[in-house]
C-alpha cells in the first residue's frame, strides 16, 4: 500500500478541519464524553447536547455522582442509552480506581465499561498521544478505497486488521492523534459512502486505487445487514386531570428502564388494554400513526389520545404534570412526535398551556 499520503492528508486536515468544539481541548472526559455521544449519531446533533451535558456535569466525578434521572434526561433524543450509563458505571470506577483520572493506558480504557477498540484509541490518540488506531466506518471505507481492499468491512477481522495495519505502519506518538483525526475527517467530507466522492477535492487521491481506476463505487465491501423486526403497537397518550401517565420499561431489552407511554400490542383491543391499565375513559382520539426504526427493530405505532375520567390504574403508572414529564422524565425518540401532537390537541382543546 502506498503510503506517502499521510503527509498531505495530516496538511489537508490542519487547513480544512471542522471547527468542533471537542477538538479544541485534551481533556480525556471531554474527548471521551464526545466520541460517546457521537456512536450512531450525526455530529450537529451531537453539538448541543455536548454543552448541555458538560454544562451540568463538567467533570468525571460530577458524572459518577450523579442520579439516573439526571443523566437519562441529558442524554434524552441521542438515542442508544446504554451508553451513558455504561459511561457512568466507568466514571465510578475511575472515581474508585484511578482517583477520578482517565488513564493514560490503551488497555486500562479498554477495560472500562462502554469503551471499545475504537473508543479507546479515540481517548490514547486525541488525549494522550500514544499510537493507537480509532478505526471506525469513515476510516474502514477511506482506507479500503486507497488500497483498493476487497475484505468485507463488516467482519472483526478486517477492523483488526487495520488497525494492526495502522499502528505498525502509520502511526506514531507524533502524529496519531492528528492523523486519526484527518482519516475521519476524510471520510465524513470528501471520501463519502454515499453518491459521489470529492475526488477532486481529495489530498490522497494519487494514492488511491479506487480513483485511479474509477472504482470508487466498489468500495468498501460490506456485508448486508439482517432486515429489521417489525412491532405493530398500540400507544395511549392518557390524561386525567392535568397528569399524564407513563411508565418505566424493564430492565433488560430495548429502552430498558427508560419511560414510556402506556402501550400493547396492536393485536390486542385498545379499550381492553385501557381497562386492564384501570383506565375508565371518557374520550379516545386517533392520532397520527408513528413510526420509529430503531437498529433492529421498527415499531409501527397506532396511537391514541385518551381523556380518562378515573385512573384506578396498577402501581405500574406514575402521573406526572407536563412541566414534570418535559424537566425530568426521558422521554425515548420513538414516543416525541406522539407526544408533540398530544401537546397541540391539549392546546387546540383549552385543556392545558403547557409545552411537553
Amino acid at each position: 500500500m502506498d503510503t506517502s499520503f499521510v503527509l498531505p492528508l495530516t496538511g489537508w486536515y490542519e487547513k480544512n478541519r471542522r471547527a468542533l468544539p471537542w477538538r479544541e481541548t485534551k481533556d480525556p472526559y471531554r474527548i471521551w464524553l464526545s466520541e460517546i455521544m457521537l456512536q450512531q449519531t450525526r455530529v450537529e446533533a451531537v453539538k448541543a447536547y455536548y454543552t448541555r451535558f458538560l454544562a451540568t456535569l463538567p467533570t468525571i466525578a460530577d458524572l459518577a455522582a450523579a442520579d439516573e434521572e439526571t443523566i437519562l434526561k441529558l442524554w434524552e433524543g441521542l438515542g442508544y442509552y446504554s451508553r451513558v450509563r455504561n459511561m457512568q458505571k466507568a466514571a465510578q470506577y475511575v472515581m474508585t480506581h484511578y482517583s477520578g483520572v482517565l488513564p493514560a493506558d490503551y488497555d486500562a480504557l479498554l477495560a472500562l465499561p462502554g469503551i471499545g477498540a475504537y473508543t479507546a484509541g479515540a481517548i490514547a490518540s486525541f488525549a494522550f498521544d500514544l499510537p493507537y488506531a480509532a478505526v471506525d466506518g469513515n476510516v474502514l471505507r477511506v482506507m479500503s478505497r486507497i488500497a483498493g481492499d476487497m475484505r468485507d468491512i463488516a467482519l472483526d477481522a478486517t477492523k483488526k486488521a487495520w488497525k494492526q495495519y495502522m499502528e505498525t505502519t502509520l502511526l506514531t506518538r507524533s502524529n496519531a492523534a492528528v492523523l486519526n483525526q484527518a482519516l475521519m475527517e476524510l471520510g465524513a467530507c470528501v471520501c463519502l459512502p454515499v453518491g459521489t466522492p470529492k475526488c477532486d477535492l481529495c489530498p490522497a487521491a494519487d494514492c488511491c486505487i479506487a480513483c485511479k481506476q474509477q472504482l470508487q463505487h466498489m468500495f468498501p465491501v460490506k456485508s448486508g445487514k439482517k432486515p429489521r423486526k417489525i412491532e405493530h403497537l398500540h400507544v395511549f397518550f392518557i390524561l386525567c386531570g392535568n397528569k399524564i401517565a407513563i411508565r418505566k420499561r424493564g430492565d433488560k431489552g430495548l429502552l430498558a428502564s427508560l419511560w414510556e407511554f402506556p402501550n400493547c400490542s396492536a393485536s390486542v383491543n385498545p379499550r381492553q388494554a385501557l381497562s386492564a391499565l384501570g383506565i375508565v375513559p371518557s374520550a379516545i382520539t386517533p392520532l397520527s400513526p408513528q413510526k420509529h426504526i430503531f437498529t433492529h427493530v421498527e415499531w409501527h405505532m397506532n396511537c391514541f389520545f385518551v381523556t380518562a375520567r378515573q385512573k384506578d390504574a396498577d402501581d405500574a403508572l406514575l402521573w406526572v404534570s407536563p412541566e414534570e414529564l418535559h424537566a425530568r422524565y426521558a422521554l425515548p425518540s420513538a414516543f416525541r412526535p406522539m407526544a408533540q401532537e398530544a401537546e397541540r390537541h391539549m392546546e387546540d382543546s383549552g385543556q392545558i398551556e403547557s409545552k411537553i
